[in-house]
């Protein structure tokens, strides 16, 4: 980042996000979903030819299956057939718009991207009910072949089918679908049997007690945007090398089917062996606070690492080479931060962000990060902020004054230096990792890092901070 007073890694004051832009992420709290335009709940979006949807279902009080609204216009759910073979071709619910769809659209299924409704509303528009079978943009079918495979079953459900078979309201599926980040579809036959168990499980945890609605969209955001990631990377890696087909005469699409066939089970599991390890060690962390609200809000310390002068080198690298150069960043920025006991939190290309438990973890992995980058000619100059206090932790995201104030002391820190805050100095000296006065320094022998105080300076949103440069002590050399 070539601007301190710019640099994504800053957020705005008060705010308190980690993330690059100022507000560290979005922590929802539980209306509308992302993606498609959601409103409040309760409120649904326009339809596809510009005339409003009614609004959306809602399950009656004694929890049983979604009705419709009351607008007249569809079929009431006690008298429509329960399965999605048996549909009435001029139904309201499959018209494209019509009020008898219950509420938002629901998403497009990973795979082929079947087209959204774009007939007229209010159940006139000449071509809806083939939209709503999809017969205009049929999907490839050999994505169809793909996704059946990744999925476990073919397309049969509308949104308001699925809905219905899940026997949740219209209103609380679009919530669902939208905050795991699946786009609209209108009323085109884009779900599985595997949406509506999905949707069945999520709200049987709500109708249980063990989640509230919100909490209960805040696990499908964040698990949503996660398996985003996840599945963007793992298919911009496996298919890296199928540019040229293995075999002369094949195609990409008869060397991916084999391959996404081979690859599922296995990554699957290993998914699963992840998230129950990491899940153990959130787990622990949780249970070794010392009270409630050190759960939420917790002393830790917290580091940026940015590469300096990124905005000019993406505009002199080809794509592939900046892709390759961030990769290599975060990878080795990852294995450093995990293999010194720290916690990667996020990485946004040219910078990361990390978290440790006690000051001299964070110290150690900042030092590490310079050494480590210096070495690497390939690799441009860092810098490195780190600060000691309290800081919320929130969808495996952190937020408070003390993220800002690692984000300013990293915008300020010189080329291949590592700032720190008063309170990390603090913590160093006070677990002997560092010389506590002046005179001590002049006798590094029985410390691991040295601290040297800088000029205070006033710093955007945080008022004048007194910044320390951290050093290793010279007569030990890096491991």
């Amino acid at each position: 980042m070539d601007d301190p007073g710019t640099s994504p890694a800053d957020p705005a004051p008060g705010a308190g996000g980690s993330g690059s832009g100022g507000d560290g992420g979005d922590s929802s709290d539980g209306s509308g979903g992302s993606g498609g335009g959601a409103g409040e709940a309760g409120t649904s979006g326009p339809a596809r030819g510009g005339t409003r949807r009614s609004g959306p279902a809602s399950r009656p009080a004694d929890g049983g299956t979604p009705e419709e609204p009351p607008s007249g216009t569809g079929t009431p759910v006690s008298e429509a057939p329960p399965g999605p073979d048996e549909d009435r071709p001029g139904s309201d619910e499959d018209r494209p718009g019509s009020g008898g769809t219950g509420g938002p659209d629901g998403p497009a299924a990973s795979g082929g991207s079947p087209a959204p409704a774009d007939g007229g509303a209010g159940g006139d528009g000449g071509g809806g009910e083939d939209t709503a079978d999809g017969g205009e943009d049929e999907p490839d079918p050999s994505a169809l072949r793909i996704e059946e495979l990744i999925l476990g079953s073919e397309r049969q459900y509308t949104p308001f089918q699925a809905a219905r078979a899940a026997g949740v309201s219209m209103e609380l599926a679009s919530r669902f679908w939208r905050a795991m980040g699946f786009a609209d579809v209108g009323q085109a036959r884009a779900l599985t049997e595997a949406d509506v168990l999905a949707l069945r499980r999520l709200s049987g945890l709500v109708e249980a007690g063990l989640l509230s609605e919100p909490m209960a969209v805040q696990v499908a955001r964040s698990t949503g945007q996660t398996t985003a990631r996840l599945a963007d990377w793992q298919i911009d890696s496996f298919l890296m090398g199928l540019t040229e087909p293995p075999e002369p005469g094949m195609t990409r699409n008869e060397v991916t089917f084999p391959l996404v066939q081979l690859l599922l089970p296995e990554l699957e599991e290993f998914l699963v062996y992840v998230w129950r390890r990491q899940l153990a060690a959130a787990t622990g962390r949780v249970v070794q606070a010392q009270d409630d609200d050190e759960m939420v809000a917790r002393r830790q310390a917290i580091g940026f690492a940015d590469l300096v002068g990124f905005t000019r080198l993406s505009r002199r690298l080809e794509d592939e080479e900046l892709g390759e150069l961030v990769e290599a960043f975060e990878t080795t920025a990852a294995d450093l931060v995990a293999a010194h006991g720290g916690r990667l939190i996020k990485a946004l290309g040219d910078e990361i962000l990390y978290v440790a438990e006690d000051a001299g973890t964070a110290a150690e992995i900042g030092l590490r990060l310079i050494e480590t980058m210096a070495n690497d000619e390939t690799m441009p100059e860092l810098r490195v902020g780190i600060a000691f206090g309290t800081m919320t932790t929130r969808m495996g995201d952190v937020f408070g004054n003390t993220v800002n104030l690692a984000s300013r002391l990293t915008s300020i820190a010189p080329k291949n230096e590592v700032l720190v805050d008063g309170a990390l100095r603090a913590e160093l000296t006070a677990s002997g990792d560092a010389p506590e006065s002046e005179k001590e320094s002049e006798d590094l022998s029985g410390y691991r890092f040295a601290v040297q105080p800088l000029y205070r300076r006033p710093v955007r949103g945080l008022g004048v901070v007194e910044p320390w440069l951290l050093r290793r002590r010279a007569e030990q050399p890096p491991a």
